[in-house]
Formats: structure tokens, sequence, C-alpha cells
């Protein structure tokens, strides 16, 4: 076995201990109302502070970002102190924490929006669903046809995500990680199949990646950017999300987080059974284009992480569903201690399946 998962990183100012990140994961498990982060997620983090970084499940910047039910915001001081009741436990843990900021864009519907229409840059439906509970039950429902973003807008959401940044930084968190990716908000106008505006935030790459590098010189600017990560996803086609030109966009708004000094970029891989691989002519042209950090994600173990951190091409692997049935995924890798599965329900619920995880010892 290799040793390279468990060499110290520097990021920023962050000593990290091991290369292994914990992938964000929506969990839906906030306090009502107000979708207010409560002790059982500190619990939760805390259990996984074993990570060289935790990225927090997406968290909504605003109330017109939400787009499933029970996720955590970061706009309210109540969701504030919340937020510090999760960094305190991950901190007397021994852990490192960034809060991931999040606009769902058209990923929305009107239960979130006080009965009207999601926003995103054109009137283009995602062909998608997002999870709703109602009356204690859960289910999926259709995304409707979202509203334009009007021009003067634009500024809003820029300010909702700087001053997102700045109350995570209040909350105690080591930094924050813009969500880029999936279908959400900024991947909406990075990409032709959903960005067909006509002013400067559509056509060229330059224009859709606009919104992208605004966002991220403001959150920088805030927090300071080597506390900062953006999250993308060159190869995520769900969603209507299949842009033919995604590749060469995403290579022009690594070199604007480049400019700006962003600590890291986070690759978003596709992750179904017979999703691309990820070729290494992009991977070497993203190190050309971005010097920074690099985190990947995407079902990855761990023999294919010490691969990839062996190359060179990445920096930290992130891990979801394997850090869910596994708090103590890093002692299990590193002592060759056998993996339990995750018995699956992502969103909502209890303890169950969320803090009732076993460590090894323990399961053993």
């Amino acid at each position: 076995m290799s040793d390279v998962l468990f060499q110290p990183l520097q990021l920023g100012t962050l000593s990290l201990p091991n290369r292994i990140a914990m992938a964000p994961m929506t969990r839906s498990r906030s306090s009502q109302p107000g979708n207010v982060p409560n002790a059982l997620m500190a619990q939760y983090y805390a259990q996984r502070a074993g990570a060289g970084l935790i990225v927090t499940e997406a968290t909504q910047i605003s109330p017109q970002g939400q787009g499933y039910s029970f996720t955590p915001g970061i706009y309210s001081e109540a969701q504030v102190d919340g937020w510090r009741g999760v960094t305190d436990a991950v901190h007397a843990a021994g852990g490192r924490i960034f809060l991931q900021l999040w606009h769902v864009g058209r990923m929305s519907h009107a239960v979130f929006q006080d009965g009207g229409l999601p926003v995103a840059p054109s009137a283009l439906a995602p062909d998608a669903q997002v999870w709703i509970s109602r009356d204690g039950v859960g289910r999926m429902v259709d995304c409707p046809t979202p509203r334009p973003l009007r021009r003067d807008e634009i500024a809003g959401i820029v300010e909702d995500f700087r001053r997102g940044a700045a109350n995570a930084l209040r909350a105690g968190f080591d930094g924050v990680e813009i969500h880029g990716a999936n279908g959400y908000l900024i991947d909406q106008f990075l990409r032709t199949t959903s960005n067909r505006r006509d002013d400067d935030y559509g056509g060229s790459i330059d224009n859709r990646t606009r919104l992208l590098r605004e966002i991220a010189a403001a959150v920088a600017a805030e927090v300071g950017a080597p506390r900062v990560g953006v999250r993308l996803a060159p190869f995520i086609t769900a969603r209507n999300m299949n842009c033919p030109e995604i590749i060469p966009t995403i290579l022009h708004a690594a070199t604007d987080l480049q400019r700006l000094g962003i600590g890291y970029i986070h690759l978003s891989e596709a992750d179904w059974d017979d999703a691309p691989v990820v070729p290494d002519a992009f991977r070497h042209a993203l190190r050309d284009a971005y010097a920074g950090r690099l985190i990947v994600a995407g079902r990855y173990d761990q023999a294919r992480a010490e691969t990839i951190l062996g190359s060179g091409l990445a920096d930290l692997v992130a891990f979801g569903r394997p850090f869910i049935a596994n708090p103590d995924l890093p002692a299990r890798f590193r002592h060759g201690w056998p993996l339990a599965a995750f018995d699956g329900g992502l969103f909502g619920g209890d303890a169950h399946g969320y803090t009732s995880y076993p460590p090894y010892a323990s399961a053993a």
C-alpha cells in the first residue's frame, strides 16, 4: 500500500494531515423552521474530522437559492449560530472544515420561491427533479421552467455569495467552497445548453464565465483567496447540461481563478456506472491553466486515489458515500480495515443512517 494518501499538504494557511477530503453531500437534516444547523449535524461532521479537509453539504446563500427541503442556509443569524456549533465540534475533534456556498438556480420549485418561479440565466427547464418534504413525507418533484434573471438582479446574487462567505467565517469555518457544478446556478451560466442570454452574461465563453469570475472575486476579497475553493463539473451531462463548449469554458474559468489566486479547484467527476473517463489530456490542460490545489471526486476507491495522487494530477481526493458509512474512513484506509456499506437514503430523517455508523473498532 502506498502512503501517498497520508502525506501532509499545505492548503493556503491550512496544514492538512492527509490527502483525504470529505465530499459535500446534501443530507437534509437542518432544524425547522429556518433551515438551521443543529447538534445532530455537529455530531455528524465531528465524527468525520479525521479527513484532511471536510467540505460541508451545499448551503444556500439566500432563500431564493434553496431547492431541496431541510437544506441549511448561511444568511440568518440563527443559521450562523447553528453552524458555529458544527465548526466548534469539528475543530475540537482536530478537523478542518470549509462551507460550500450554493445557489440552485433553476433546480428549485415554487414551494421554495413563495409560489413564484425559480431563477436562471434563461427560461429553459432542466428536465430534473428536486426533493421536497411535505407533512413528513419526502418525494421527488419536477422542476418548472424558470424565469430568466434580469440584468439588474445579478449583482444581488454576487452580493449574496459575498455575504454568505462573510457569515461562514463568522461561524468559524476555515474557508468556503463556491458551488459552480452539477447543474446549479453558476454552472447554468457556464453552459450554452442552459444560457441563451444576449447580454454580457451570455454568448461568448468570456461572458458565460463572468458570473463565476465576479462571485469568486467578491468572495476572495471578503475572506482571502487562499481560503476559497471552487467546485466545477466539466463532464456532468444530466439536467440538460450536455454543453459542447464546456471543456474550453472550464479551462477559461480556470485561468480566471488562477489570476484571482483561488486556493483550489474541486472537480466533481461523472459518477454513474458507465460514466465517461476523464481524459488525461484535460487533466494536463487544467494543470497548465491553474497552479493551485486540485481536488477530485467521483467514485474513487483507495487504489484509484493513490494512482491519481501519485501521478501529480490531483492533490486531494474527496470521498462521498464511503465517508457516510465509514466515519473513520482515513483510519480504515491506513490500516487496511474493511469498509462498511452505505445503506442508502441520503435525504432527510434522523440519526439512523447519519450518525449511527460506528467506527471500525466499535463495529468489530
